[in-house]
């Protein structure tokens, strides 16, 4: 049985991710009080309904002084060796606080604290400790809800229980570093497209770009010493234990250097039968 427990910050999307995870096949249930979640366990293990193989909840503060009940849940889970993983959803402070006055949604806290702002600190110290044991986080901060689809797709359309998941992450740094990052590889010291006016317009996606980055001598050097980096790198995450590990490519924009580099990356993992999956986070944000 695949167990998920999705939680995180309120305004990050955990109810957006619950309709993804309905639509890749799993039975999903909101809202639900931490001191249900083991009761719950117990009855879709037992049951014979193959519905109930693929399961995800979501609980979160807006089950009140119970949501402290989670940490003893979880205490437990890994007392009895039952498996299960956490998605953790997560966003910028200030594009939480602009996402509840864009929707006039009452933040789940607000009774706690005199404002938006001062409920989102509050509900982010809460859940230090539950973001710190999740397996997957996801900052939706930048991203739309056609990207975070794909997120969630990507990490558990398939068998979560295959192994360290990786995700390639090309993104501009005009923009911001992406905080779910776990490596990071600045490539702005590259040769630039963007100054080239026939590929200005164009992406690494195309043959035209990823061919003009990769001809040159400290591209191909680059890829080289970044591939060997991470194949050095990956067993020593395995070992940790982790399910999942973001490696972002940066350049400017996100459109160009990074986009290629990502795709170098991303190949690379595969012809090397790791489990990966790819995402350009800024790739079409020039165009808007």
């Amino acid at each position: 049985m695949e167990f998920i427990i999705i939680t995180g910050l309120s305004g990050a999307g955990k109810s957006v991710a619950m309709k993804n995870m309905e639509d890749i096949g799993y039975y999903c249930v909101d809202n639900i009080p931490p001191m249900l979640i083991s009761t719950f366990y117990d009855l879709c293990e037992k049951s014979s309904d193959k519905h109930l193989k693929k399961i995800a909840v979501v609980t979160d503060v807006r089950s009140g002084e119970a949501f402290a009940d989670l940490f003893s849940c979880l205490d437990k889970f890994m007392a009895d060796n039952r498996e299960y993983k956490i998605l953790f959803l997560d966003a910028a402070d200030d594009v939480l606080i602009r996402r509840f006055k864009e929707t006039r949604r009452k933040h789940p806290l607000i009774d706690n604290s005199s404002s938006v702002e001062a409920a989102v600190n509050l509900e982010r110290e809460l859940l230090i400790s539950v973001r710190d044991r999740a397996d997957y986080v996801i900052d939706t901060s930048l991203l739309s809800s056609t990207q975070l689809k794909e997120r969630i797709s990507a990490l558990f359309l398939g068998d979560v229980s295959m192994g360290l998941m990786i995700s390639c992450m090309s993104f501009g740094f005009k923009y911001g570093l992406p905080a779910e990052a776990d490596l990071v590889f600045d490539v702005r010291c590259l040769p630039n497209p963007f100054y080239i006016p026939e590929l200005k317009e164009h992406t690494g996606l195309e043959a035209c770009v990823y061919d003009y980055v990769m001809n040159s001598e400290s591209s191909k050097g680059y890829a080289q010493r970044m591939t060997d980096m991470v194949d050095f790198t990956l067993p020593l995450y395995q070992k940790e234990g982790k399910s999942q590990l973001v490696i972002a490519v940066g350049c400017t924009g996100g459109q160009h250097r990074s986009v290629t580099f990502a795709r170098v990356l991303y190949d690379h993992l595969i012809e090397n039968n790791h489990r990966a999956a790819i995402h350009h986070r800024d790739i079409n944000k020039h165009r808007r």
